[in-house]
């Protein structure tokens, strides 16, 4: 029983090695047209054979056998179009196939090629076989990087190129390279290019709301303005997360030391404003001590007229929504210094009055009851006082 085992084994091997021989065979036939054929019909040779019925077996081979030619002689012709449509050609292929073997390849002749098309016929095979590869994302990313430092330097990017590098970087959707787009968002690119970007980052894989809040920490306000900007109206992202980037960028704004007019203080100021109003939105109430922090800011603000009515209703309003005996006590306290400025002058802001009223019957807090039916015995328009029996009757024993 032995010996017919062995018999077919030895015969399965040289059925094997024939099948190999074969496809060596017919490889190197092609790779010797190759050789002879005119840079001009080299590209001839890789479209005849695409057409063979046996191309699957041998083809990926020839694309790289053609990317190694164009490597070893791009010194001198990367500029001949016929070897751009040669690169073109193979690197189209490699991708269509799947021969990931042409990584190398590709990326090498990216970087030593200067022409628009072959270098988007790569990024597409790239994107295709970069996949899993993180020395190709990485390489993109680098490559975008460079980019980036060159435009911000006043050189005007060659468009199609960009365009199919983002896209190659959103079709892989590596973690790696959300910094690097994000960055890139920033940019004064045309907003197709914006575009590209934001369909690039929806696309990386993993924790949005973590990039997101990485960027709001670390990066410069224009960025941290645009992450911001980014989470807070993706209704895809839960209200939890979007809470969590908006508490993000208001401790980020209330903590900047900045000089007073200056560009990245103007942007604090208004990513503060814009983080206040999605907290309330939200009721985002472990945002409290913060939200507190901010009130007192802007009354001073308010006080010293650096800001409108607009922002401290706004204050008032987020601490409303807080439901802490902290916030509560921060609009008690200002309840009590409007009553005493109005029993000593008569004077009073109907507004600022009416939004902190308003806030403390949202919170319900007991311990405004003093404060809310002192009111009732001052001088006060019928607004006012209607609003603070309501408030009254808000409040939780």
């Amino acid at each position: 029983m032995r010996i017919p085992k062995l018999i077919f084994a030895l015969f399965c091997l040289i059925i094997f090695s024939m099948a190999i021989s074969a496809q060596e065979s017919i490889q190197v036939s092609y790779e010797r047209n190759f050789i002879r054929a005119s840079l001009q019909g080299k590209t001839g040779v890789l479209l005849d054979a695409a057409r063979d019925e046996e191309s699957s077996v041998f083809l990926g081979g020839l694309y790289e056998y053609a990317l190694q030619f164009a490597l070893s002689n791009s010194v001198i012709l990367r500029d001949d179009p016929d070897l751009i449509l040669l690169v073109s050609t193979a690197a189209r292929g490699a991708g269509l196939l799947g021969h990931r073997d042409s990584t190398e390849s590709l990326l090498a002749l990216f970087n030593l090629l200067h022409d628009s098309h072959s270098r988007v016929e790569i990024l597409g095979a790239l994107a295709i076989l970069g996949t899993g590869n993180s020395n190709v994302t990485e390489s993109l990313n680098r490559i975008l990087r460079d980019e980036l430092i060159s435009f911000r330097a006043g050189t005007s990017p060659d468009t199609p190129v960009l365009r199919a590098l983002i896209n190659a970087l959103g079709t892989l959707g590596e973690e790696s390279s959300f910094p690097v787009l994000f960055s890139a968002l920033t940019s004064s690119y045309p907003q197709a290019v914006i575009q590209d970007i934001l369909r690039a980052l929806d696309s990386i894989r993993g924790n949005h709301k973590d990039y997101l809040i990485r960027v709001i920490v670390n990066n410069s306000f224009a960025e941290k303005a645009a992450a911001f900007r980014l989470g807070a109206y993706n209704e895809r992202l839960s209200a939890s997360d979007r809470g969590e980037i908006a508490q993000a960028a208001l401790e980020a704004a209330l903590g900047a030391a900045l000089p007073e007019r200056s560009p990245e203080a103007s942007l604090a100021s208004s990513l503060r404003y814009d983080a206040i109003n999605l907290l309330t939105r939200l009721r985002w109430t472990t945002a409290s001590s913060l939200a507190i922090r901010n009130f007192y800011r802007v009354q001073m603000d308010f006080m010293n007229e650096s800001v409108p009515r607009e922002r401290l209703l706004e204050a008032i309003a987020c601490l409303g929504v807080m439901g802490t005996t902290e916030a509560a006590q921060a609009l008690i306290l200002q309840l009590g210094y409007k009553n005493s400025q109005t029993e000593s002058s008569g004077e009073y802001d109907e507004a600022v009055m009416l939004a902190l009223i308003n806030a403390l019957g949202e919170l319900g807090d007991k311990a405004a009851f003093d404060h809310l039916l002192y009111i009732s015995y001052l001088n006060y328009h019928d607004r006012i006082q209607a609003s603070a029996r309501e408030a009254l009757n808000r409040l939780r024993w």
